[in-house]
């Protein structure tokens, strides 16, 4: 390297990286040059934390107990951690080692090699250096000792820095060879094909490849994946390898390494490998093919990487499957799970080992698809599924297409190799050692404790363990099958506090508030007098046996998951709005077979009757009773010469607050004498059985609500609405007259929401909706005389961002729980969202608001 010619070393992006160096070598100065403040933990630093000093030396061991408890929080959480120490011992530097190995990244060490009497120099101007240069001296020797045994040690990269080049370094990042998280498919991936070409040829001749030039490309550009295991026990592991390595070579394949291809190299290699479980047949077939064909066969396998990380990290292809604190990252423990899986130690009666039966507890958002240990079908279990459907034992060979999550097989022409173990036929049950949970089956654990939920909308989102059991009572005692709980609705909040004489609230700051967020248009619709439900309907009882294990055409729930219908009207009503679904053509228009509709049930006393005669009546007749004989009091005292002048008015306006308090409850209350009563408004088809609708505007929702309407008037209302710029004052007053239209024909008020049903403005996600209630309405909710003004001068000061905070959270777990239903992920993945929004239903806010 010349003089100022800039030098540059590469990392793995995630790895542990130790600096190495005597004291004044520079290396904080470096850290700071080439790596993020928040990368580097310093033993110095850590110092500081625990001692309140960082260069007192007592509590050294102290500060590194901290230095690898943050590395180890740091490369769980998959980030690069760098550790600024000397590091010139071996015993300081063997922890590092094993956490790195521990946490399945790469350990590199960087060493600064600087003149001891530069060193010395650097540290002569620092006052807080005080000790002396003998120090400087035993940590020179203890590095020139440690230098070439670094590698011995564990460190996978070893870079040696001197001189002029410590300042010229730059740090080049480099991916893991596992990450192909830039590839999106879509994807045919194939399970474990051991030599069976014919069958491997007819496969991809049924999920549409097309040959030219020797190599097989499909016509919409699908990308086959081969999980592993190509070679031995079939009658031609070569024409399997020269297909599988033309389309890789070609750019219209993938493949991982089985551990058959494992053991295949090191036999080619020369290795002493013991020529069992096919093979020999491998070798003698090979053996037969050109020199030039074995030496292409042996430099590809050798540069298969473990596993195939893809999708923006939704899908993961591991031979023999991949937990996910494995994911994306490099150790000889990854690739040794990603070639065998993980056994118990034992062996089964056919002297095969018994496998732990990973996918059980695996948890992850990624999809891991697999092969290994052949199955008569594939099966789901927690997001995960194998796909090796013993081909070469007379099964099938399986192809799982991605995203559809659909599958496609060939069977085998013959059995070509009798296993050790019986291969189950279709339909038997499963082996003990391959024991797995079901896909729709939940455990207690998946939602008890402090939980944090990955959501698309607003990321992290944490549920308490107080909100947890709570939730866990309602959902375990009250709440409908879980398997049909694919959404729970949000709260919703009002807008600002109006200081309009007489008015709590007014469309007017929703107005603002959206026009403040730079939301441009906003659609106001009517609030119906009822109570939210959350419809799932199926197109026939077929659909819901397959796609939810349940009997029926679907299911009506509350906001929080109970079965609407005590009785047994929910059938009736769920068949009604189905065909109200199929003469307003939407089945076929959505290419659907499922919607989800977000709702009003009408009327109120459906569900709160008992509310309305044991609370509201009940307090609506105390008011008027008492108020009357008030009345009577005071005009008994006025006629005896009392001093009550003011009295009468103030009687005069308790009574009319109280009338107009039972007036209110009432329109809530008209009789319900069967079914035929009852009525349904929906306002957003959530979603089909593919696709969550939340890119679509409301609009278009609501010409769905109207054309359902139309379709069956006699059951479904429609919801009347208008859209306002809320940069129009025009259009901004037609509105608030609209709403004051509303409210005094004796309605609950209206919701405003952006057009869009998600937004990010200024400070993040908008909020989806806020209800702009009308003022006799609000009697029921805050008591008949809350309009005194002393009274809403109070009521003028309570909080509502609280409640803000809530519907944005509770927002953003309904669409993840839709989006992750619709993607096909396990009933655990979708429940715990739909949980958590039940469980912060139970945060203390005023619900009033």
């Amino acid at each position: 390297m010349t003089e100022g010619e800039p030098r540059t070393i590469g990392i793995p992006e995630l790895s542990l990286v130790a600096l190495v160096g005597i004291s004044g070598s520079g290396k904080s100065t470096f850290a700071s040059r080439v790596f993020l403040p928040t990368e580097v933990v310093s033993s110095d630093a850590c110092r500081a934390i625990v001692g309140d000093d960082p260069n007192d030396q007592s509590v050294t061991e102290a500060a590194f107990e901290l230095v690898h408890q943050i590395a180890s929080i740091r490369l769980r959480l998959g980030r690069l951690t760098v550790i600024d120490a000397t590091n010139v011992q071996p015993d300081a530097r063997a922890p590092l080692v094993r956490l790195a190995r521990e946490h399945h990244v790469i350990p590199v060490a960087i060493v600064l090699d600087v003149p001891e009497e530069l060193a010395l120099e650097r540290n002569t101007s620092r006052p807080d250096r005080d000790f002396g240069s003998h120090v400087v001296r035993r940590q020179r020797n203890l590095l020139r000792r440690s230098l070439r045994g670094l590698q011995r040690e564990g460190f996978r990269r070893v870079f040696v820095l001197r001189g002029q080049e410590i300042d010229a370094m730059e740090i080049v990042r480099e991916r893991a060879w596992t990450d192909k998280r830039d590839l999106h498919g879509p994807f045919d991936i194939v399970g474990d094909v051991h030599g069976c070409r014919v069958e491997l040829e007819q496969l991809l001749t049924e999920l549409g490849y097309e040959t030219a030039d020797g190599v097989y490309r499909h016509p919409e550009g699908r990308t086959a994946v081969f999980a592993g295991d190509l070679v031995d026990r079939g009658p031609d592991t070569p024409g399997v390898l020269r297909i599988v390595m033309t389309m890789v070579g070609a750019g219209t394949a993938l493949a991982v390494p089985g551990n058959h291809e494992q053991k295949l190299l090191r036999a080619l290699q020369g290795r002493n490998v013991r020529i069992t479980h096919g093979l020999g047949e491998s070798l003698a077939q090979l053996d037969a093919q050109p020199e030039e064909f074995r030496t292409n066969v042996m430099a590809f396998i050798d540069g298969l990487v473990s596993h195939a990380v893809l999708d923006d990290h939704r899908l993961v292809v591991a031979h023999a499957g991949m937990p996910e604190a494995m994911q994306m990252r490099a150790s000889k423990a990854v690739r040794a799970f990603a070639l065998y899986g993980e056994t118990s130690g034992e062996t089964d009666e056919f002297g095969l080992p018994v496998r732990y039966p990973w996918a059980n507890d695996y948890r992850g958002s990624a999809t891991v698809v697999y092969g290994h240990t052949p199955v008569p079908e594939p099966e789901w279990v927690n997001d995960t599924v194998c796909v090796d459907t013993g081909c070469v034992f007379g099964g099938a060979l399986t192809a799982l297409r991605y995203p559809e999550r659909t599958f496609v097989s060939v069977r085998a022409h013959r059995t070509y190799y009798e296993p050790a173990k019986p291969f189950l036929e279709p339909g038997a049950a499963a082996p003990p050692t391959t024991a797995s949970r079901p896909d729709q089956q939940l455990d207690i654990d998946d939602v008890l404790g402090k939980r944090g939920i990955e959501t698309r909308l607003m990321g992290r989102l944490t549920v308490p363990e107080p909100n947890a059991a709570a939730a866990l009572e309602v959902m375990s005692r009250f709440a409908a099958d879980p398997r049909w709980l694919v959404y729970l609705p949000p709260t919703m909040a009002p807008p600002a506090t109006s200081s309009r004489e007489g008015l709590l609230e007014h469309p007017d700051e929703a107005f603002d508030e959206y026009r403040r967020e730079g939301v441009p248009t906003v659609i106001c619709e009517e609030k119906h007098m009822g109570s939210r439900a959350v419809a799932v309907v199926c197109r026939d009882d077929d659909v819901a046996a397959a796609r939810f294990g349940m009997d029926g055409l679907g299911s009506i729930v509350t906001r929080t998951g109970r079965p609407f219908f005590e009785s047994g009207w929910s059938g009736q009503v769920l068949a009604w709005l189905r065909d109200a679904i199929t003469r307003a053509g939407m089945w076929d228009e959505l290419e659907t077979d499922v919607l989800v509709l977000d709702a009003e049930l009408l009327p109120w006393t459906v569900k709160a009757d008992e509310l309305l005669r044991t609370q509201y009546a009940s307090v609506g007749a105390a008011a008027v009773a008492t108020s009357s004989a008030e009345a009577e009091a005071v005009t008994l005292g006025v006629a005896r010469g009392l001093a009550l002048d003011e009295m009468p008015g103030r009687i005069e306006a308790v009574a009319r607050d109280a009338t107009n308090f039972v007036e209110a409850y009432r329109r809530y209350a008209p009789a319900v004498r069967g079914i035929g009563d009852v009525r349904i408004a929906p306002f957003q088809v959530l979603s089909s059985a593919t696709e969550a609708y939340v890119a679509r505007d409301h609009a278009w929702h609501m010409q769905m609500a109207d054309r359902l309407a139309a379709a069956a008037p006699d059951l479904v209302i429609p919801t009347r609405n208008v859209q306002v710029d809320v940069t129009d004052p025009e259009q901004q007053a037609a509105a608030v007259a609209w709403w004051e239209g509303l409210t005094g024909e004796g309605g609950e008020g209206m919701v405003v929401k952006p057009l869009d049903p998600i937004v990010r403005g200024r400070r993040g996600l908008v909020t989806p909706g806020v209800k702009v209630r009308g003022r006799d309405y609000l009697r029921i909710i805050y008591g008949s005389s809350y309009t005194e003004p002393a009274n809403l001068e109070r009521l003028r000061k309570r909080g509502l961002g609280r409640k803000r905070s809530l519907a944005g959270r509770e927002f953003s777990l309904g669409i993840e729980a839709l989006e992750r239903w619709v993607r096909g992920e396990p009933l655990h993945r979708v429940h715990e969202c739909v949980f958590a929004v039940l469980a912060l239903e139970s945060e203390p806010v005023d619900p009033r608001l």
